[in-house]
């Protein structure tokens, strides 16, 4: 854990010194700073595992923090902010962030959606290569053969579908939004095919998950997007 170094990024010193004291009583290795200006310049300079940011900062909005680091790099950005509005966390995700956490928040929430986020750099260092094999609980995904197989079985998946899977897989435990799917996988974000997107999403459901109304693989964000969730081999 201690290998981990994250950045806070809060302008509220009660807040902050909340999350930078969790922080180190769990080994985390931590920067801190309260404005935008200093999240990027604290990003570029010490290259950081993880960003936890605010929003509401006193000289530029953490939107447009999200924006500019994503003009250089993919470090995961966690918001932490006391705006709940759909439309907040939209501009957020569509930004280019990689989780959201609404304020007032749990200690142990913000630890658990840390640990979810090392699993999906981990993941990622373990799948750089389109010749790897995805696994997640009884899913698994070889890319090189461009087939998907479920408790040992291939899946019967249709162009779509397989695309929907292999970045939501790929992205695991990131919320992926509506405007994000559509231009990978159609190459436009057109509000009208929000609505397809969600029929071929009920489809790749009913082939994925044993039961589709509780499904364990692919979680729902209403009115958001889609996110893939890391499952133990068991539960699958």
């Amino acid at each position: 854990m201690s290998k981990f170094q994250i950045l806070v990024v809060e302008d509220d010193a009660p807040i902050r010194n909340l999350i930078t004291t969790t922080l180190k009583a769990h080994e985390y290795g931590f920067l801190a700073t309260a404005s935008g200006e200093g999240a990027v310049m604290e990003a570029a300079s010490h290259n950081p595992d993880i960003i936890l940011l605010d929003l509401g900062l006193p000289d530029i909005d953490g939107v447009e923090v999200i924006r500019r680091i994503r003009e250089w790099s993919n470090v995961p950005i966690i918001v932490i902010s006391a705006r709940s509005e759909d439309s907040d966390k939209i501009d957020a995700l569509d930004a280019g962030a990689d989780d959201y956490l609404t304020k007032p928040f749990s200690v142990e929430e913000l630890l658990a959606r840390l640990r979810v986020t090392q699993r999906r750099l981990a993941l990622m260092q373990n799948t750089i290569s389109q010749e790897a094999v995805y696994e997640n609980g009884q899913l698994r995904i070889d890319y090189a053969k461009r087939c998907a197989y479920l408790c040992g079985e291939e899946m019967r998946l249709t162009p779509i579908e397989y695309k929907l899977l292999c970045l939501l897989a790929q992205n695991t435990g990131k919320v992926l939004t509506h405007k994000f799917i559509l231009q990978n996988v159609w190459g436009r974000s057109l509000e009208s095919d929000v609505g397809s997107l969600r029929v071929f999403m009920a489809t790749l459901r009913k082939k994925l998950e044993k039961a589709p109304g509780s499904p364990k693989y692919i979680q729902t964000h209403i009115g958001i997007g889609y996110r893939m969730l890391r499952i133990d081999r068991e539960e699958g």
